[in-house]
């Protein structure tokens, strides 16, 4: 089992930065790939980013590329989303996720491919 808390999210203004972090704990977790989703009232969860158990190759949703930034420090168990320039549009809940497989050995973008998500961590951007 991989238990996932997010955390660093709040209010900021149009442009500005915000990181948050998600701290991960069981035996796996640093073995599986990470990924960022965030989800508004109404809508589908959103791909945003997924970083692999080794920390190389991320890939992120166009949204994003360019402005969000996913890295993991393993001997943390955490995983981080930098976000820079933010939009208003950007205003959501934020998710992070553990994979549903050992390694996966090519990007993973969809929810159903992970199986293990923190509660969430709402962020809010002002114009």
């Amino acid at each position: 089992q991989v238990q996932l808390v997010e955390s660093g999210g709040g209010l900021v203004q149009a442009g500005g930065s915000l990181r948050l972090s998600c701290a991960a704990s069981g035996r796996t977790a640093s073995s599986r790939a990470m990924g960022w989703f965030r989800q508004t009232p109404g809508k589908e969860r959103e791909f945003l980013a997924t970083i692999p158990h080794s920390g190389n190759n991320t890939y992120y949703a166009d949204s994003v590329k360019g402005r969000f930034t996913i890295s993991r420090d393993n001997a943390k168990n955490t995983v981080y989303l930098q976000m820079n320039s933010l939009k208003s549009g950007d205003t959501a809940v934020y998710y992070c996720a553990a994979s549903s497989t050992i390694a996966p050995g090519r990007p993973i973008t969809a929810s159903y491919q992970y199986a293990y998500w923190g509660q969430g961590t709402q962020v809010t951007v002002s114009s």
